[in-house]
């Protein structure tokens, strides 16, 4: 005789959550080029929800990154009304990643100098307890491709400008693929930060070491940009000069 047993309690099937602790904040003005590739290699990586902050591009990066979050929800969009600078944008993509509870929030440029596959290792050195990990050009492993000589000069020169001053203990304080623990940027009394061009991320390095966290350096190979134009100009370096000195006597 066939007998039927029914379960005295429900079959509760387990039920899988996606996390999504990490931010990518990418900074944008005129790359429509090259976000929508670059949000897609992003987010083939399951941690990971991107931010992008777009100055007014004249070229529609905005309405592109919108038109791409309409379906998406790890994609979102912070807009402001015009060229407001780099460092500016990051304050306000580091704001709104704090808000929204991301615990590794990441910087990293649309131009695909900076490779979407090494994210998770910057996240692995941040899991593993550094507190800021810097994408390194300029450690064992790391390089630059498609540079000419002035180029190599202006940044190999910069980090040792304002490594010498400021006593960085680290070999490529330039460099904007970076990761921070959510830790380090609610300790930081970001209001403070004044550079707004790419000493920017010479003054952070600054602030995180002032504040005694810990930073390590991962090597990455770092491109030229695929299209587009660099952002880099002679106002831009002469404010990374001079801030170092400020920062180095405490006048900002």
């Amino acid at each position: 005789m066939l007998t039927t047993i029914s379960p005295t309690k429900p079959v509760v099937l387990p039920h899988f959550v996606l996390v999504t602790d990490c931010t990518v904040i990418v900074p944008t003005y005129n790359e429509a080029e090259n976000i929508g590739q670059l949000i897609p290699r992003i987010l083939e990586h399951d941690r990971f929800r991107v931010l992008v902050v777009d100055d007014g591009s004249p070229d529609g990066t905005g309405e592109l990154v919108a038109e791409m979050a309409h379906n998406e929800p790890r994609i979102g969009l912070l807009r402001r009304p015009g060229k407001l600078g780099l460092g500016s944008a990051y304050i306000a993509g580091f704001q709104r990643a704090l808000a929204e509870g991301a615990e590794f929030i990441f910087e990293m440029d649309a131009d695909f100098s900076h490779d979407p596959g090494y994210l998770p290792g910057l996240l692995a050195a941040a899991e593993a307890g550094a507190d800021l990990v810097l994408g390194s050009r300029y450690v064992a492993g790391g390089g630059t491709t498609d540079w000419g000589p002035g180029r190599q000069l202006i940044s190999r020169g910069g980090n040792l400008y304002a490594g010498l001053i400021l006593g960085l203990p680290v070999a490529d304080a330039t460099g904007g693929f970076r990761c921070y623990r959510r830790q380090v940027l609610e300790r930081l009394d970001l209001s403070r930060i004044r550079s707004n061009g790419y000493g920017f991320q010479v003054e952070m390095v600054y602030r995180v070491l002032q504040a005694g966290f810990t930073i390590r350096e991962v090597p990455i190979i770092f491109p030229d940009r695929r299209v587009g134009r660099s952002k880099m100009s002679r106002r831009i370096v002469l404010e990374a000069l001079i801030n170092v000195w400020k920062l180095r006597f405490g006048r900002i």
